[in-house]
């Protein structure tokens, strides 16, 4: 999933060119992955009580290389959009079927720094799959080639599951004590997330484009704005797998989005491009993993994580996810390039300010 959507805008330029349509249109396009993803978060949410879950991430994973294989002989956008909406479909499932595989296996004091742990690698694919998209491009390879990476990957996920044994989810093996209601709290961290990855990709999908347009550095160079949150991300992730069994979720939540907020500012400020790529590792580090922090933080909530519970919150964060290609684009459309990206600090802001809520109505629930 990460490697399908880290490199989106770094490929709507070069798609443009290759398709011969518009920047914003080939964003737009790419509405496909996440509106499937989307699709597929929602189908999560019923899916683990009636397949078990070995059975059902074959045949996730197996949908993800088949779609991908396809997408080289694929000259039709429209074509493109329904291969990407198989594969946002599968990735829409497959995230928060790790998760919940994680919440299962862990106790509440490891979850968190587990959960972060795996968002790391969400972000190691991030990086990679952005520098390599560069690499590709720079060389003139097809615009597809990343994804036919995430293919490879795809195959060796098909290997690991094979071999591997799961927690069981079906819903006749559920103990009936998991259907507890959820505490207000669950519900703000799960508006939270949804505001979360809206203002990433906010960021994520312009910023690229307006370093290249508006300061006029290469393409290759704007695009590596994208890699260095990444990295940022990633090196704050095996900080915080550490720093988060001692401050605890209910801190850390707080000071990541307090964090990402503030630094996001710099980047729709400053108007030099070598002092953006150190801006955007920064805010990147300022992030510390904060999707996981929140699900670990709003799993404390209840006694039992149940798969409707993760799934639903990995939900409000895939809905974030699917909407922000064709919200930013329109907000590009009637402002400009600039302004979404302040669009993206205001997200972080409402969901700081909603993290700060959540927060206080857990120390007056356990003081209750």
């Amino acid at each position: 999933m990460s490697g399908m959507l880290a490199p989106m805008g770094i490929l709507s330029s070069p798609m443009s060119d290759y398709f011969s349509q518009p920047v914003i249109e080939i964003t737009s396009r790419f509405s496909w992955l996440t509106m499937g993803i989307l699709a597929g978060a929602v189908l999560a949410l019923f899916i683990f009580d009636w397949i078990s879950m070995k059975r059902l991430m074959l045949l996730v994973y197996s949908v993800v290389l088949a779609s991908l294989a396809a997408l080289p002989f694929l000259d039709n956008l429209t074509h493109i959009g329904i291969a990407l909406g198989f594969v946002g479909v599968a990735s829409g499932i497959g995230l928060p079927g790790a998760a919940l595989i994680i919440s299962k296996t862990y106790e509440t004091k490891k979850r968190a720094s587990m959960l972060v742990i795996t968002d790391g690698c969400f972000s190691a694919a991030g990086i990679f799959c952005s520098w390599f998209a560069i690499f590709l491009l720079a060389r003139e390879y097809h615009w597809s080639g990343v994804y036919q990476f995430v293919a490879a990957v795809a195959v060796l996920i098909i290997v690991l599951i094979a071999i591997s044994d799961f927690p069981e989810t079906t819903a006749e093996k559920i103990d009936s004590q998991e259907a507890e209601s959820w505490p207000p709290g669950v519900w703000l961290c799960l508006f939270a997330l949804f505001l979360y990855t809206l203002g990433q990709w906010s960021i994520l999908l312009w910023l690229p484009n307006y370093v290249e347009s508006t300061l006029d550095v290469p393409r290759e160079q704007a695009g590596q704005l994208v890699s260095q949150f990444w990295t940022g991300m990633f090196a704050a992730q095996l900080f915080v797998a550490w720093w988060v069994m001692k401050i605890g979720v209910r801190r850390l939540v707080v000071i990541a989005g307090t964090g990402t907020t503030l630094l996001s500012v710099p980047l729709w400020l400053y108007g030099e491009i070598e002092g953006l790529v150190v801006l955007a590792t920064v805010m990147g580090f300022a992030n510390l993993g904060i999707l996981k922090i929140i699900l670990s933080f709003a799993t404390q909530m209840v006694g039992i994580p149940t798969a409707r519970l993760v799934s639903s919150l990995l939900l409000g964060a895939t809905m974030g996810t699917a909407v922000a290609p064709w919200v930013t684009s329109q907000i590009v459309i009637a402002t400009n390039n600039h302004f979404v990206l302040q669009f993206g600090t205001i997200c972080y802001a409402m969901m700081t300010a909603l993290l700060i809520l959540a927060s206080r109505k857990y120390v007056a629930r356990v003081e209750t």
